[in-house]
């Protein structure tokens, strides 16, 4: 039998005001919607150097590595031509991706509570870099934890104690928004909370199965959630 997932989770917590030391966002089909973009950056090189295109399934299925661990086992030999095609095609065609609106009001707000803020992202550092500079937020960020700067990737919480032993954040008053299993893991595995975002996740079932700490079905879900957290907007 299907799980059932209460839809609006937010509107019944309650927290603690001013109960987060700091807040970690994952990147892709969180703070932006670059799906597009990384299946198309990925099938310009496959054309280019395999003559071939992948399908989306194919394309999810190579998520895990960073884009040069991929292309070193993809490519062999040819990884570092591959990867300056793919990175120029990635940076020069941002545009088909962007930050989900709504989402530069909550940096603000969380900057203006004294939050710590982060990233930890499976995806490589430069591809990172290159996304959170074009969508203008790359500035809100204390840290940023990427692929290649750990050992044990998603799901395992590395670049989350990282992010903890960094900051000095409590792991109790820290909070994880991502939208995929290795998120809820990898929070597991640090001990902090969780907020699952399903508002544009490509695997929203096996997400809600494994049972966030809160579930968020849009941008001002997540709003809600925060200030839950933080007490509340500010009134001036």
């Amino acid at each position: 039998m299907k799980k059932t997932v209460k839809q609006n989770p937010v509107r019944i917590l309650k927290v603690e005001k001013n109960r987060l030391d700091a807040v970690v966002f994952d990147i892709d089909g969180t703070l932006t919607y670059t799906n597009e973009l990384i299946f198309k950056s990925i099938n310009h090189v496959y054309r280019v150097h395999r003559g071939k295109e992948l399908t989306p399934a194919e394309v999810i299925a190579m998520f895990g590595p960073t884009e040069e661990e991929l292309f070193e086992k993809e490519f062999g030999g040819e990884a570092d031509k591959v990867a300056v095609d793919y990175f120029s095609y990635y940076s020069d065609n941002h545009h088909i991706a962007g930050l989900y609106p709504g989402l530069t009001e909550i940096l603000k707000h969380l900057k203006r509570r004294g939050v710590f803020l982060g990233v930890f992202t499976g995806k490589g550092r430069r591809s990172a870099t290159i996304t959170l500079d074009k969508t203008g937020v790359l500035g809100y960020f204390d840290l940023l934890i990427a692929g290649d700067d750990v050992e044990n990737k998603k799901p395992s919480g590395e670049g989350l104690k990282k992010i903890l032993e960094k900051s000095g954040a409590a792991p109790e008053r820290t909070l994880m928004i991502g939208d995929a299993p290795g998120d809820i893991k990898a929070s597991r595995d640090a001990g902090v909370k969780v907020a699952s975002v399903l508002w544009d996740s490509y695997a929203k079932e096996k997400v809600e199965a494994l049972g966030s700490d809160h579930y968020v079905y849009s941008v001002d879900e997540l709003k809600e959630l925060i200030y839950e957290y933080t007490g509340g907007a500010e009134t001036n």
